[in-house]
């Protein structure tokens, strides 16, 4: 599950000072950044970032109200709810220093759309008490954190974690950004298991409509996407990373196979290669079955014909069409690609088996046979 970071860049000093901080939590993709409600405009000219502020304003996505009383956050409710009767986003941010902040910063939550957790001491905070009152309320719970062993403590707190961050970086300074940024991707990342099924058959069926997935990442030697023709057995179709005689090595493409296939989202969720589009996220997987997630590029549809690729595991019959062509790689069971039109039977390949079916996309616990 990918987490929210919002960094702070509202403190006093000149905004000369504060605006190499929002520069950073632009530039390691930061999702936020909280300003002066005045510099609102100002800090979106320097690039596309939600714009968090202490009080409404022309360019304001979110608005934060602070609280270090309980009165405080009396007040910042009812401001909140007012906002967001007129169609606002909200978030409150409460110092919880004892219990009875801890009980009004759970109410806070139940009227806002965000709830940042801030405390002197940070490993103190009882955020795991937040979490379980609140995650299953509509609301994002943030924790304040100062750098990114905060960070990656927040997000594993009662194993369902907060939902984000809100960095202060002003101790470890701009380099801090980018530093809890790797650390919550990393943390991010799925680690999926892949088993070997065998080939059963692998024979040519006509022409049909492919998908090539161009991602915007460079993949490595033995990483690419699942896509199958069923939702409970997809296979590891190999990017273009491999030198070939025929093209050029194209690292950031997978040719993956017929439309009507499934391919595999982040979060355990899936689309037909035929609806992907630029800017949807898929997941990149090696043969470790170490996930990450790559943003759509581009999607080109051709005519090419197909091979149908059938493979068994445990009495289970897996099928994928792809494209019938030197350069169309599966992954053997050993790491290494194998190209589809060298595939014998009995030969294995790395496949993904889930014993759930599924609803638009999204895994449901009901029996579903595809064939």
């Amino acid at each position: 599950m990918r987490r929210s970071i919002w960094v702070r860049a509202d403190w006093v000093e000149p905004w000369e000072q504060r605006k190499r901080f929002v520069t950073a939590a632009l530039e390691a993709g930061a999702d936020a950044v909280v300003v002066q409600p005045s510099e609102a405009a100002v800090a979106r000219g320097l690039g596309a970032i939600t714009i968090v502020a202490g009080g409404p304003a022309p360019g304001v996505d979110v608005v934060m109200l602070s609280a270090s009383t309980v009165a405080d956050v009396e007040r910042a409710v009812a401001s909140a709810r007012e906002l967001r009767e007129q169609g606002g986003k909200t978030a409150i941010c409460v110092e919880i220093v004892d219990k009875e902040l801890e009980r009004a910063a759970v109410r806070a939550g139940r009227a806002s759309d965000f709830i940042v957790a801030i405390g002197h001491d940070w490993k103190v905070i009882p955020l795991e008490n937040l979490i379980a009152e609140l995650h299953r309320a509509n609301v994002k719970i943030l924790a304040g954190v100062k750098d990114a062993d905060e960070a990656k403590t927040a997000v594993g707190t009662l194993e369902i974690g907060a939902d984000g961050v809100l960095l202060d970086p002003r101790e470890r300074g701009p380099g801090e950004v980018r530093r809890v940024c790797e650390a919550l991707e990393s943390l991010a990342m799925e680690k999926l298991e892949l088993v070997p099924a065998r080939v059963v058959s692998a024979r040519p069926v006509g022409m049909g409509d492919r998908a090539c997935v161009d991602t915007c990442s460079l993949m490595t030697l033995g990483e690419g996407i699942l896509v199958g023709s069923q939702a409970d057995g997809m296979f590891l179709v190999h990017s273009e990373s491999l030198v070939s005689k025929y093209v050029e090595p194209r690292p950031f493409r997978v040719n993956a196979g017929a439309v009507h296939a499934y391919v595999r989202l982040p979060e355990g969720k899936t689309k037909y290669l035929s609806e992907l589009r630029a800017g949807d996220e898929v997941l990149l997987i090696n043969a470790r079955g170490e996930a990450r997630v790559g943003i759509v590029g581009r999607v080109k549809i051709e005519r090419r014909p197909l091979l149908l690729v059938e493979a068994e595991r445990e009495g289970q019959v897996f099928k994928v069409l792809l494209q019938n062509a030197e350069t169309i790689n599966l992954v053997a069971k050993d790491g290494n690609p194998i190209s589809v039109t060298s595939l014998r039977q009995g030969d294995e390949v790395l496949v993904r088996v889930e014993r759930v079916g599924r609803h638009f996309g999204v895994k449901v616990a009901e029996t579903i046979v595809e064939r």
